[in-house]
């Protein structure tokens, strides 16, 4: 019985004092993780390792900052960026090599200002050639929103009820008031090499995606190409449909809040999207160069290696997993596309709990 009693006893407290040591090392790390209150005087219109660092941040910290919208017009309605997305960085993540990941979780994404702009035709890109025939023209007013553009249309938006409404033209059907959903156009770090993407288009690292379920408590995971990351954000839509078939979302600034953390050797050979409900591979390529199908063969090829690899799939139920369960999205109809799999699909590992 004494025996057993000591057992009983030992057992329990080795148990304690590892939960104990564990909640420590965790209550250290947050107590040592920072928020950066960061607004940007300059804005860059490329993924360019060569760009000044905006802020230096350490791994699990905080990002507090503002997005100027895709014509560079800021929070106050000045011009403070030169078109198209001006981006807000780049930032420094400590401990960020070549071959790692920056995983990079949108805390806070929300419009600060009364107004957006959108065009006000579908781009000839996602129509067929005999629809154009007899077509609303592109152009809409000179100057009505901003001096030198003449094909876009203004949008209030109301950050109380959180909506955005088209204020002209005035359809006499519909009227033309949606619920927001606020996301990020551009996310991506410096690209590799010395090439330097404009902010214009999109790639493995990232960049113009314009995907719209990169929002408020999505985490984005990035190839890491350069030490430190060098993470840049911009582009805000207050709302965009699948496929960005307009070629602009409600184009507005917003306030954001990200926490940057780093995922050591994962060897991302594209950007990946984590949200409550979904794992999500993009297939994140040029708009106007590379085929659609090109980008579903990317993401569905990067979805078979992160279910291996990471959930420990066999090649071959993972593939069933994708053929049986797994959902496209076009991204934008002039570039990429995504793989989203329901995470109450995946295996239940502890693995498949930490992510």
């Amino acid at each position: 019985m004494g025996h057993r009693r000591a057992r009983g006893g030992v057992l329990p407290y080795i148990y304690w004092m590892q939960r104990l040591l564990i909640g420590l090392l965790i209550g250290a790390a947050c107590l040592a993780a920072e928020t950066h209150e960061v607004y940007a005087t300059r804005y860059y219109n490329s993924f360019d390792h060569r760009h000044p660092v905006l802020a230096r941040v350490k791994a699990g910290d905080t990002i507090v900052t503002r997005i100027a919208d895709a014509g560079g017009y800021d929070h106050l309605g000045k011009k403070a960026g030169e078109r198209g997305n001006p981006l807000t960085g780049p930032f420094y993540v400590e401990g960020a090599e070549p071959g790692d990941a920056l995983e990079v979780r949108i805390e806070r994404l929300r419009m600060n200002r009364d107004y957006g702009f959108t065009t006000w035709r579908i781009g000839l890109y996602a129509l067929t050639p005999e629809s154009i025939e007899g077509l609303h023209p592109r152009k809409y007013k000179a100057g009505a929103v901003v001096p030198e553009r003449d094909e876009i249309v203004k949008w209030a938006t109301d950050r109380d009820k959180g909506t955005v409404r088209l204020l002209e033209p005035k359809s006499a059907v519909h009227p033309m008031e949606f619920q927001a959903n606020p996301m990020l156009g551009c996310i991506g770090v410096a690209a590799p090499g010395v090439f330097a993407p404009t902010s214009g288009i999109s790639g493995p690292y990232g960049g113009n995606m314009d995907y719209n379920r990169i929002n408020e408590g999505s985490t984005v995971l990035l190839p890491v190409y350069h030490a430190g990351g060098l993470l840049f954000i911009g582009d805000g839509h207050a709302l965009q449909g699948d496929g960005e078939t307009m070629g602009v979302g409600v184009e507005t600034s917003f306030d954001v809040r990200v926490t940057v953390s780093v995922r050591k050797k994962a060897r991302l050979q594209n950007p990946r999207v984590l949200t409550a409900d979904w794992i999500i591979s993009v297939g994140s390529q040029p708009e106007f160069v590379s085929s659609l199908d090109r980008s579903l063969k990317l993401a569905t090829s990067d979805m078979v290696e992160w279910l291996a690899e990471e959930y420990k799939m066999e090649p071959w139920a993972a593939h069933m997993l994708v053929g049986y369960q797994g959902q496209y999205d076009v991204v934008t109809v002039a570039g990429s596309m995504a793989l989203r799999i329901p995470r109450a699909a995946l295996p239940k590992t502890s693995s498949t709990q930490r992510r």
